[in-house]
């Protein structure tokens, strides 16, 4: 599959270099095409579309309050329902901070009504244009500004939690994988009901790394198995790709939040993706 050449996302928008939620909104546009509005909460993308009177994004946005993506997002879809312009694609895109916590209410609300909407959730693991505070997608002995020595919760499952309310779709993206992942937009934008997508990206200022290591920290995020690639159809799990299960040293040595891991912190971890693993695997053989 080859990507749209169509560059719908403008240059020079406002984010940090080597930002990767800029690289996901370029990608994600580039299958979602032009018929799209956004719907974005307080995020990094609410400074990296630019001021008033800038428009980075290059499809009609409407910013709102942190807690309300979903439900401003299904009620512009109703309304162009009414009007007879269904075809538009309608996209709540949000961070972590406004999907995994102060979100999740109307995300679940949304989900539960099988509304017609896309919900982007581009999760950077804290909330990073705030002041890097952690929230509950940051994982396992990450530095935060509010976890100086290490969170010491698991991520939240938040494909798991979306599961549970028996959506059409849901999926996991890389941009390290960006044929996959605009597949994964094509195949949202072409069922209704409900679609949410998981991405993971690497922010160099609050993960910790240099600007140019944004590809490399996303891919061994995916070939570690640290953040597995798989969609939910129908509650039909499907892997889109295996890892090679490259030692999690490899990820976290590049990143400068778990400069103080032990090895005993280590070691855990390495658990922790087996387990993972081990649960994924019963529901894609299922």
């Amino acid at each position: 599959m080859k990507l749209a050449k169509d560059e719908i996302a403008l240059p020079n928008n406002l984010a940090c270099p080597g930002c990767g939620a800029s690289l996901a909104m370029r990608l994600a546009l580039k299958a979602l095409g032009r018929d799209t509005v956004l719907v974005i909460p307080a995020c990094c993308w609410t400074i990296i579309n630019g001021p008033v009177g800038k428009n980075y994004a290059g499809v009609s946005v409407f910013h709102t309050a942190f807690e309300t993506t979903s439900a401003v997002a299904s009620g512009i879809k109703a309304s162009f329902k009414m009007q007879g312009k269904d075809h538009i694609n309608v996209v709540g895109w949000a961070g972590d901070g406004g999907t995994f916590d102060i979100g999740l209410q109307s995300l679940s609300g949304a989900a539960e009504r099988n509304d017609d909407i896309i919900y982007v959730c581009y999760d950077n693991e804290a909330y990073m244009n705030t002041g890097i505070q952690r929230s509950s997608a940051t994982p396992y002995f990450a530095q935060t500004t509010t976890t100086p020595e290490g969170k010491d919760r698991p991520k939240k499952d938040l494909m798991g939690i979306l599961a549970a309310h028996y959506v059409p779709y849901i999926a996991s993206a890389s941009l390290a994988y960006p044929q996959d992942f605009t597949k994964k937009f094509e195949k949202a934008k072409s069922i209704r009901g409900f679609k949410f997508i998981h991405i993971f990206v690497p922010c160099p200022p609050g993960q910790k790394f240099q600007e140019d290591k944004t590809i490399e920290v996303a891919k061994l995020a995916v070939e570690t198995g640290v953040f597995p690639l798989y969609e939910i159809i129908d509650g039909k799990y499907v892997l889109s790709k295996k890892p090679k299960f490259v030692d999690i040293t490899e990820y976290l040595k590049l990143q400068g939040r778990y400069k103080n891991l032990t090895e005993e912190n280590i070691e855990f971890l390495r658990q922790a993706i087996k387990s993972k693993w081990e649960y994924l695997n019963k529901r894609f053989n299922e």
